[in-house]
């Protein structure tokens, strides 16, 4: 059962109410006229530095070594004991220079068995000179026939060959001692006194004098841009203020098994004595573009729009983004070369490429590793 409140009760309650909701509506007003203009578009920061300039006429920079034009090993014809090395390792030998001897005695058997050979050799030949002689003498009498006299000359021509293949077999076991074929240096020893070397086993590596060539490794991703003929400038570590012009002599047809590059020598051209074998040098590939053509970009910067290649350029009067297609001369390890589509000191996203969209509004900072940023 509910009772009525007392006339007093009911006007204090009546007035309880009305004050929230006058409150209520006071907060509401004041909301609607407190009420302000929508902010300014926020930027958001993004890594962007100026694109720099490259050399377009250097069309790749590698690290290589001097070497001589003809590089071989020396070793002897036939089989038998050292006895003697006459030279060592980094020694200047001259054409006709013995080298190294082998043991008389070894090899005196087949000295004895060559000889043999070249008396039955000059015997046969004999028989089958005067057998010629006396079938050509009665064949112009007609007593012989044609074929008979064919064959006496084959057997004429076969035993000519026969001897002097026997001559040359005799003046080759003769020779123990090994000779300089030409003017060089001796690179290395392979055969020590009292070795039993077999026919053709090398003994010295030899590098002949004149020529020089350095040999650089190059990636298989850079080995389609370089071309027979190249030119090329190439400077010495170890000898400051020189340096040669090369050309691309011979670019290997396939890639070394371990390292995956290709070898790819280079002609010097007017070598000189500062060109010490083994040197290490630093050699420039020159390319067909004039200088200050190219701009070059970290790997990172650089974005696809569908299957092209592009950056995000900021705009220098706004600072928003804009997507530019671009044309890519070289791909590198951690940059790319540009041909097309960028100028010197253009500013360009560095990072974060995919998470940046056209016409957004940002501020360009600094990496926040000095290795990181562009060299």
């Amino acid at each position: 059962m509910i009772y009525p409140l007392p006339p007093k009760l009911r006007g204090l309650a009546r007035r309880h109410i009305r004050l929230p909701l006058v409150a209520a509506m006071s907060l509401i007003w004041l909301a609607g006229c407190s009420k302000k203009a929508p902010e300014a578009e926020a930027a958001v920061p993004v890594i962007a530095l100026p694109v720099q300039a490259v050399d377009g006429a250097v069309a790749g920079r590698y690290s290589g070594d001097v070497h001589a034009r003809y590089e071989m090993p020396l070793s002897f014809r036939m089989a038998g004991r050292l006895t003697a090395r006459y030279v060592d390792p980094g020694e200047q030998v001259k054409q006709g220079q013995p080298l190294a001897q082998l043991d008389p005695a070894d090899p005196s058997l087949q000295l004895a068995y060559a000889k043999a050979a070249l008396d039955a050799a000059e015997h046969r030949l004999l028989f089958a000179t005067q057998q010629r002689d006396r079938d050509e003498a009665q064949f112009k009498q007609n007593l012989i026939s044609q074929l008979q006299l064919q064959q006496t000359q084959d057997n004429y021509a076969s035993a000519l060959a026969g001897r002097d293949q026997a001559r040359q077999q005799y003046k080759l076991a003769q020779s123990t001692t090994l000779v300089a074929d030409h003017d060089g240096i001796i690179t290395s020893r392979q055969a020590e006194v009292g070795q039993v070397l077999a026919a053709g086993q090398a003994v010295f590596g030899f590098a002949q004098s004149g020529e020089r060539e350095v040999y650089v490794d190059v990636p298989e991703s850079r080995v389609g841009g370089i071309t027979i003929g190249q030119a090329a400038m190439m400077n010495l570590p170890a000898s400051p203020g020189h340096s040669y012009t090369a050309r691309v002599r011979e670019i290997a047809p396939a890639a070394d098994a371990q390292s995956r590059t290709y070898l790819v020598k280079l002609a010097i051209d007017h070598a000189d004595a500062s060109l010490q074998l083994g040197m290490t040098a630093d050699v420039a590939l020159q390319g067909s573009k004039p200088a200050d053509a190219m701009v070059t970009i970290p790997a990172t910067a650089l974005f696809h729009q569908g299957e092209h290649p592009a950056v995000w350029v900021v705009t220098p009067g706004d600072s928003k983004l804009d997507l530019r297609p671009v044309t890519v001369e070289r791909y590198g390890e951690r940059d790319v070369l540009i041909a097309a589509g960028l100028k010197v000191g253009e500013r360009i996203v560095m990072q974060g490429v995919h998470a940046v969209s056209a016409g957004e509004k940002v501020t360009p900072i600094a990496p926040p590793h000095a290795e990181d940023a562009p060299q």
